[in-house]
């Protein structure tokens, strides 16, 4: 079997991993920090921060 039958399927197991872990890092709280480092480095590109 060659390399290309397989990876359409390789998205479903990637993107399950993600949603799991970006599930995780909300039920932890890290929305609020990484909001926050967010404004902080757009504030920085802009001059201000």
């Amino acid at each position: 079997m060659s390399n290309a039958g397989r990876r359409p399927r390789l998205w479903i197991p990637l993107s399950l991993a993600g949603i799991l872990l970006i599930a995780l890092g909300a039920a932890r709280g890290e929305v609020d920090t990484v909001f926050r480092k967010a404004i902080m480095i757009c504030l920085e590109c802009i001059g201000i921060g």
